[in-house]
């Protein structure tokens, strides 16, 4: 459901300079690419030939990544009108950037045939109703990508401070407050179950593992923040799938695929293998 004390995050990277750090929004791209790519057990040109749109596009770094890798046609969608702006002056030959809110996707049914949702559904008022929203526009057949943070990882990626997503609403106000990064905390995060029932009506595979797993193979994982968390990643690497496994409910980020039909992972075995994601 929505939360009626809540409006729209509009001109978003004006005031979050991590959508303008290109270098950064490549390499989740990169991930990105790389994900979708053993999902649908392509070499080379992950996208050739498909139709894609980045929900939440803002600056529009992911979506030219997204045409990059052989999109037929590409979309960026955002409400961010000074990201989008910027988006069209450096991508616009290449991608179509479009103006318009996650709950009225201005494409018509079954058209899309991969769509990215990446580190968006926390920032929105009404995560279940853009969901509903991208099952309409997606192709029967077609694929979603699904970058979920975690309301339980311990670290909150926004404000660097320990614990803040655990909070309810007025006290994580009050902390971030205290904090001086903030005058109060927007975000809204689910946990795993959470997530789950947010993707009900879909299949889902979870690539977190097997991209904690063979970072190498997925241009690295990028599912903890900062110095410290990619020092975490290596030591979770090596852990034994059942102490990853243990560790589920506190890994800060969710990579998962979705699709409508019973597409699989087509892409070569791993050592971690996507695991199917059990709605609840």
């Amino acid at each position: 459901m929505g939360d009626g004390t809540r409006v729209a995050q509009l001109e978003y990277s004006e005031f979050q300079a991590a959508m303008l750090d290109e270098e950064k929004r490549r390499r989740k791209a990169a991930k990105i690419v790389a994900v979708l790519g053993h999902f649908l057990g392509r070499a080379g040109k992950a996208l050739d030939g498909l139709t894609v749109a980045d929900i939440g596009c803002s600056a529009g770094f992911i979506a030219d990544e997204l045409a990059a890798a052989g999109a037929r046609r590409t979309f960026g969608v955002d409400i961010d009108v000074p990201g989008l702006r910027r988006a069209a002056a450096r991508f616009g030959e290449r991608v179509r950037f479009v103006c318009a809110d996650g709950t009225a996707l201005p494409f018509p049914d079954r058209s899309i045939d991969v769509l990215v949702f990446n580190h968006i559904y926390e920032h929105v008022v009404d995560p279940d109703a853009i969901m509903a929203e991208m099952r309409r526009v997606l192709a029967d057949d077609g694929v979603l990508y699904l970058g979920l943070g975690n309301r339980l990882g311990v670290m909150e990626p926004h404000y660097r401070l320990p614990f803040l997503s655990y909070l309810p609403p007025a006290l994580a106000d009050r902390y971030v407050r205290m904090s001086g990064r903030a005058d109060s905390y927007y975000e809204r995060y689910r946990t795993r179950r959470g997530l789950r029932r947010m993707v009900r009506g879909l299949r889902v595979w979870d690539y977190t593992f097997p991209v904690l797993a063979t970072p190498a193979a997925f241009a690295g994982s990028e599912l903890f923040p900062g110095r410290l968390g990619r020092m975490a990643e290596g030591v979770l690497s090596r852990l034994p799938r059942a102490v990853l496994r243990a560790l589920l409910p506190v890994v800060p980020t969710y990579l998962w695929v979705a699709t409508k039909s019973a597409r699989r992972p087509a892409g070569p075995s791993l050592p971690q293998p996507p695991d199917p994601v059990r709605p609840r």
